[in-house]
């Protein structure tokens, strides 16, 4: 009912503070990584093909160890599997910063154990135990809410990136990241999953492989799991490469850091007005219109003549498109099955993303490297952005059959 208090209780409101805190710096830390790679290619001997390919990893082991964070905070709750995943994140860093960082290693640090890091630290794990304290009526605003904030670090991060990284240098702003990973450890604490009597949703006995084998028996599901797919894509082609990208048609290193601040500034308005939407209309159009959009932005942004100017209006209008897809999907997911098993559901259709954030950032830098350009990633992304904005419209928004006869 819209009459319902959005604040139920006072563990929904830490718990929805400390999720957006703990997105903010997730996000915004891993959102630069791409800004580092002229410097690791100077001093560690670093290709754009092995960064891309690290990226790439990262967004893989993300993806995979997303539903296994998501299914310790199902389990055991939110809080344990954030503050466990921070210590992947933080070891990643902190061997990146100090060594061993190159060859194998650099792929293990980057790629592997802060992929696993991201699993339980940014959007989805946090997101996914707001959503748990908060009616169908206004989940999607809860959720949009957490995805703006985590948009602020976007904003704020690249600004701050390109800042030490002229002045300071590439270790000590890595050494900077580690501080702000374990002030993060600290807000871990308090992203807690409701109590039972705490909790919205009447008590089930739905098992763990039941909820998957329901899931993945419903067709919307799969949809979901193929658009967000382009999600993935997108966003991991753009905030890795755009850096380069600008840089190869003639503009200079600070139009990249204002192209990835303006994406974090202009998220936290389209965060929150598609999680305001998709309170008060159909989330699969929504989608649609967004995926629909993007495909119109990038056209733009590669076929106009390069300029600071529409550099600009690129990360603007890419940036309110950038996670407006999150309160919409994860609002599906949770509309269809319920809340008892979100964290795991959503994880498996945020390894869906993750899988496309692969291709995005290896693909990037391999079509680089072999053409001299990106033409062919953006073109794929185009495709991709059509394919998006049709698979989304077949989806039922209705709860399954065995939440509408509890």
């Amino acid at each position: 009912m819209t009459s319902e208090k959005f604040i139920r209780n006072k563990t929904a409101l830490v718990t929805l503070i400390a999720a957006s805190a703990v997105v903010l710096i997730s996000l915004g830390v891993r959102q630069t990584f791409g800004m580092f790679f002229m410097d690791f290619k100077d001093d560690l001997g670093i290709s754009l093909t092995q960064s891309g390919l690290s990226i790439g990893l990262q967004m893989l082991m993300w993806g995979l160890t997303g539903p296994i964070f998501g299914a310790i905070a199902d389990k055991h709750g939110g809080h344990k599997a954030i503050f466990l995943a921070f210590l992947f994140f933080i070891a990643g860093v902190y061997f990146l910063y100090a060594g061993p960082n190159t060859g194998i290693f650099f792929q293990i640090d980057m790629g592997i154990l802060i992929g696993i890091g991201l699993g339980g630290t940014a959007i989805s794990i946090p997101m996914s135990i707001v959503g748990k304290h908060f009616p169908l009526s206004n989940r999607t605003i809860a959720m949009s809410i957490v995805t703006a904030v985590g948009s602020f670090g976007y904003f704020l991060s690249p600004l701050l990136t390109e800042y030490s990284l002229t002045e300071n240098g590439w270790q000590n702003t890595l050494f900077a990241f580690l501080i702000a990973l374990l002030i993060g450890l600290v807000f871990a604490f308090f992203v807690r999953s409701p109590s039972l009597e705490q909790s919205i949703e009447k008590p089930n006995n739905q098992g763990t492989l039941e909820a998957l084998k329901e899931a993945f028996g419903t067709k919307s599901y799969l949809l979901l799991l193929s658009g967000f797919f382009v999600c993935g894509f997108h966003i991991t082609l753009v905030g890795t490469h755009v850096p380069t990208y600008v840089i190869d048609r003639g503009l200079e290193s600070w139009t990249a850091a204002a192209i990835l601040s303006l994406i974090g500034l202009f998220n936290i308005f389209g965060s929150l007005l598609s999680g305001y939407l998709s309170s008060k209309m159909s989330k699969k159009i929504i989608l649609s219109v967004i995926y629909s959009l993007r495909g119109i932005s990038i056209i733009l942004f590669i076929f106009l003549p390069a300029s600071n100017i529409n550099a600009f209006i690129f990360g603007a209008s890419f940036g309110f498109l950038w996670l407006s897809t999150v309160p919409a999907t994860s609002g599906i997911v949770a509309h269809i099955f319920g809340t008892k098993y979100l964290g795991l559901l959503y994880g498996i259709v945020f390894l869906s993303h993750q899988v496309g954030s692969f291709f995005g950032a290896y693909l990037g830098g391999l079509f680089h490297d072999i053409y001299g350009s990106y033409d062919y990633a953006w073109y794929l992304a185009i495709a991709l952005s059509v394919f998006a904005a049709i698979i989304h419209l077949p989806i039922r928004e209705e709860s399954v059959l065995r939440l509408r006869t509890e």
